[in-house]
């Protein structure tokens, strides 16, 4: 069996495809998270980044570089700029969720502190943008700092909207866009920009990191209910932790004023007992949330597909397309 065999998911091919690049970019991270005068840092960050984790991100920019026959060497610091920008947020979610693990490892806020959390994050930040300006790209710049922002809003907005039973599919939708679609769109975006890449080709690769990101999101909270052991997630944690995700925000749109009143005890009040869990899944499969959920991303994936078909044939643009489909594979 070939090495293209035997690597099923897309993801791993494309690692496996964009390997030497790859090992650029990690060289390109730890020579950068380095501290001539904090040790902290580099233990911190280093705690994060070697947990693992599918580096999506980073490949993305690499592929897009790659997609559009970009020959320099700012991919690879594109890259990097991506998975700093990806680290310190991390960084910061776990403080403000108070996580005490993260891909199974106990979080670097549990082990150090929250101080040390939030300052390696802005640490990150800084770096990040000493990245993005070797390139000596004003767009690379504009692009990855609005992403920045983004995803602060964000976070900001999931923060105010947390808890509140007015939230709408809207506002989810904003959220989702801050805290995830907007890495995956920039990182996308940058590798047609640094190639010089005509203006339809960039706003393609923009359209489907966005889609991409959404789907990936959708996904994600969908899991929370509809998971497994096998998918790595652990069934009820956005629950237990009163997250209005997309299948609650669903489920409570059609509540009627009992099952409204549940809702505000678990979620608003945080008043959860023993079977909550379970007839909060009884809801959601009444109002069929779940599969609406599921159709949501779906739709996600397949607009991700049609902006990657606008760009120019390659088995890269397939392998990006069938990435788009993996995403959404766990719940089809």
């Amino acid at each position: 069996m070939s090495l293209d065999e035997a690597i099923t998911k897309p993801h791993e091919r494309l690692a496996s495809l964009l390997e030497s690049d790859m090992g650029k970019v990690n060289a390109l991270i730890r020579d950068r998270m380095a501290s001539k005068h904090a040790p902290r840092i580099p233990e911190v960050t280093a705690h994060l980044v070697d947990a693992g984790g599918k580096r999506l991100r980073p490949l993305l920019t690499l592929a897009a570089a790659k997609l559009c026959g970009y020959d320099g060497p700012y991919h690879v610091h594109l890259a990097a700029t991506v998975e700093f920008i990806h680290t310190a947020t991390l960084l910061h979610d776990d403080v403000v969720d108070e996580s005490a693990k993260r891909r199974g490892r106990p979080t670097a806020n549990l082990l150090w502190d929250n101080k040390s959390s939030v300052l390696v994050g802005d640490y990150l930040f800084a770096r990040s943008f000493q990245l993005m300006t070797e390139t000596g790209s004003l767009v690379v710049l504009r692009i990855l700092s609005d992403a920045a922002a983004t995803i602060a809003e964000g976070e900001v907005l999931q923060m105010t909207a947390a808890q509140d039973l007015a939230t709408t599919e809207d506002i989810y939708l904003q959220v989702v866009r801050g805290k995830t679609a907007a890495l995956f769109s920039a990182a996308t975006q940058v590798g047609g920009v640094i190639a010089d890449r005509p203006e339809n080709e960039v706003q393609a690769l923009f359209d489907y990191g966005d889609a991409l990101g959404i789907s990936f999101q959708i996904v994600d909270d969908l899991l929370d209910y509809w998971g497994s052991e096998s998918t790595g997630k652990n069934i009820g944690d956005d629950f237990r932790e009163r997250k209005l995700t997309l299948p609650l925000i669903k489920a409570i749109a059609a509540a009627d004023e009992e099952e409204r009143a549940f809702w505000s005890r678990v979620i608003e009040k945080g008043d959860q007992r023993d079977g909550d869990l379970e007839h909060a899944v009884l809801l959601l499969n009444k109002h069929d949330a779940l599969e609406a959920t599921r159709r949501d991303a779906l739709e996600w994936s397949a607009k991700a597909k049609t902006a990657m078909q606008s760009l120019p044939a390659s088995d890269l643009r397939d392998l990006l397309i069938d990435l788009s489909d993996y995403v959404v594979a766990r719940v089809s």
